[in-house]
């Protein structure tokens, strides 16, 4: 697997290099469930403040619960809200080869460094179909292509021997995101079926980060609440830092492990959203399948107070 040491840097093709820490940005919506762009604006901005390396369009982003036309409004505006400031990935997976491609093609065309892609999740497919599928998502633009197990939330877990043919048969643009469980394991046997070639990403939120980073992850991609926080961690154990790396992760764990599921996520994030003043509201897309009740808040903001605590110190 690639070396996870490092400064940021650009690729050789002039990108901003994929790697550290790439925080998955939250939508923020209007009263009426429009996509609110100005608070995204502000949300892009108080990434890069934060020290992230990138930012990413995915699953948190509520890339489920938004039309294709709201995916390519939402890619093209967060490419030029980001601008030259680091990596920006778009999610460009769908239930389709051919709606993967239209997305993929225009997430290319806005100025995206890289794609990230979950298989089909309404249906079971073979290796064969998840191989043409991926096929056509890399044979339609020339950018580095994530491959997202996202079986810890939807969909089924993809077989390691598939994810390595899929690097073996496309190169050094292959990159991935394994969220299926257990994740340590499962991410080492990715490495080694790959002889260590895989580029691989923490995916749990940062619950996984310290043990992730040993197996040789080459960045993270939490969720954009607590980037400052994660920044910090992912600094401390590229220097070393073994005291400072836990007293900032076990906060971080016992957050994330409140966040058991998507819906969790979303509204723990956002919920810290508004309560660091990026966000005007919390609301979630419905129907859900979580809300947050007044004992799971009050847990919340006391691990938030302990980890800002930390943080400071």
């Amino acid at each position: 697997m690639a070396d996870n040491s490092g400064t940021r840097t650009s690729s050789s093709s002039g990108r901003p290099a994929v790697r550290g820490v790439l925080p998955v940005f939250q939508t923020p919506y209007r009263d009426d469930e429009s996509i609110d762009f100005d608070t995204l604006d502000r949300e892009v901005d108080w990434i890069f403040r934060s020290g992230a390396d990138g930012l990413v369009m995915a699953m948190v982003s509520e890339i489920l619960r938004l039309s294709t036309d709201e995916r390519e409004q939402l890619a093209a505006h967060v490419c030029r809200s980001a601008g030259q400031r680091g990596a920006v990935v778009i999610s460009t997976g769908a239930e389709s080869g051919h709606v993967a491609e239209r997305l993929s093609r225009q997430a290319a065309d806005c100025g995206a460094d890289a794609l990230m892609a979950i298989p089909p999740i309404s249906m079971a497919l073979d290796d064969d179909q998840l191989l043409r599928y991926y096929e056509r998502i890399l044979g339609a633009v020339d950018l580095p292509v994530i491959v997202q197990d996202a079986s810890g939330y939807v969909g089924r877990p993809m077989p390691i021997a598939l994810q390595a043919r899929i690097l073996h048969e496309f190169g050094e643009r292959v990159m991935y995101k394994p969220e299926a469980v257990p994740i340590g394991p499962k991410l080492s046997a990715l490495r080694d079926a790959t002889n260590g070639e895989a580029k691989i990403f923490e995916g749990s939120g940062g619950i996984a980060l310290v043990d992730s980073f040993r197996r040789g992850v080459v960045g993270t991609m939490p969720g954009a609440d607590l980037v400052d926080a994660l920044v910090a961690l992912w600094n401390a154990l590229e220097a070393g830092d073994e005291r400072r790396a836990y007293e900032l992760s076990l906060p971080i764990s016992s957050l994330v492990a409140i966040q058991n599921s998507l819906d969790a996520f979303l509204a723990v994030e956002k919920y810290l959203l508004v309560k660091r003043g990026i966000f005007s509201n919390a609301l979630v897309r419905e129907p859900v399948g979580y809300e947050l009740d007044e004992e799971t808040r009050s847990e919340v903001d006391r691990l938030f107070d302990l980890l800002m605590a930390r943080l400071a110190g």
